[in-house]
């Protein structure tokens, strides 16, 4: 008997798979797969968030106005032209979902993020992907590979899985030589990460630009991971062709109080940032230590480090090392890195733990 067939574009999806959160032995688990801020959540999120334990009967703001308002607030934004989504994730689909389509052609960056090509074959469209230079955003490959087919450009910045940044100045070259109808899509995960005057002007871009959408997520520096709050901003024209499409209701009343509070607390964004800044160098230079074994960092503006492994023993080897002493690291042969492991900074014990551990690994 005939049974209903899914699209085969869907079918060919790698699905994507997140970092683990468990051993296979008895060792205390130090889970640094899935670039979470070692120092949880500020307090005032924490508060916002079990104020509305009493709450779960009732639907959230489907309209999320006071969390549009406050990221509009904090960003010097227009809160009309705010979207949000079950993390930035859902944005980034409704991006392809509004922009692209079968017989269209979307780019991303060689080891750009997993979600844009589960993204892009969800709605039939063709990934195409442009070569990096060291593990990094080559604007010209990217423009090398623009067609008139091409209807969005994925760009993390700071990138996921490698930690490179594209400068102010790429990010304006890139975007000034794309044709007007391609939608330029600046991913900025981590940009909280970076020092002030490092902003990549994606915002200013998406400001003025009528092809350019930014999405940011509460998930990293505010230690909102599990209630997945995520947002983007764009033209009047591209959020109203994206909230036709978005689920509604996708944001809870406890996540969306929350993000509010967390967009408040400062003190604790600025410490996970300096946190973030000494624990990341100091791995760094562990790691570049210990190239003699073969190891080497790649640059990274973001909270974790890709490690590359190119002496005898592999990042394969090492990732399973590690999970014998309990270290939970992300090995991503799926997306080409066969040969790194990237690593989120956890909290100073747990980064010195990590080094120390990794040293005895290459050092047999």
């Amino acid at each position: 008997m005939n049974a209903p067939l899914p699209k085969a574009w869907v079918m060919a999806i790698a699905p994507y798979v997140p970092g683990r959160s468990t051993t296979d032995g008895d060792a205390p688990v130090i889970k640094l797969s899935s670039n979470e801020n070692p120092l949880g959540t500020s307090a005032q999120a924490v508060s916002a968030f079990s104020r509305h334990a009493g709450d779960l009967a009732r639907y959230p703001d489907a309209g999320a106005i006071a969390l549009r308002e406050a990221i509009a607030a904090h960003h010097d934004l227009d809160p009309a032209r705010v979207i949000y989504g079950t993390g930035s994730d859902e944005v980034l689909h409704l991006i392809a979902g509004a922009y692209a389509g079968p017989g269209d052609e979307v780019i991303q960056v060689r080891y750009g993020f997993a979600v844009y090509e589960i993204a892009t074959r969800r709605v039939g469209a063709t990934l195409v992907t442009a070569p990096d230079t060291d593990y990094a955003t080559d604007v010209d490959a990217i423009l090398a590979c623009v067609t008139n087919r091409t209807r969005i450009v994925f760009v993390a910045n700071p990138n996921n899985p490698t930690g490179t940044f594209a400068r102010k100045d790429e990010i304006a070259r890139l975007h000034a030589a794309l044709p007007a109808h391609v939608m330029l899509v600046l991913d900025q995960a981590y940009a909280e990460y970076l020092a002030p005057e490092d902003d990549d002007g994606g915002l200013e871009l998406a400001r003025t630009q009528p092809n350019v959408i930014v999405t940011r997520t509460f998930s990293k520096i505010h230690g909102l991971a599990a209630e997945r709050i995520g947002w983007g901003y764009g033209s009047e024209e591209a959020v109203s062709a994206m909230h036709r499409i978005r689920a509604p209701f996708c944001c809870t009343t406890a996540g969306q109080e929350a993000a509010v509070a967390a967009l408040g607390a400062a003190d604790f964004i600025t410490q996970s940032r300096e946190h973030n800044r000494v624990w990341r160098a100091w791995f760094a230079t562990e790691m570049a230590s210990l190239g003699n074994a073969g190891l080497r960092p790649v640059p990274s503006e973001a909270n974790f480090v890709l490690v590359l492994f190119e002496g005898a023993v592999t990042a394969e080897t090492a990732y399973k090392a590690l999970l014998e002493r309990g270290y939970i690291v992300r090995w991503l042969p799926g997306q080409g890195l066969a040969n790194g492991l990237r690593m989120t900074i956890g909290t100073e014990a747990e980064t010195r733990g990590l080094a120390e551990a990794l040293r005895e690994i290459v050092n047999g």
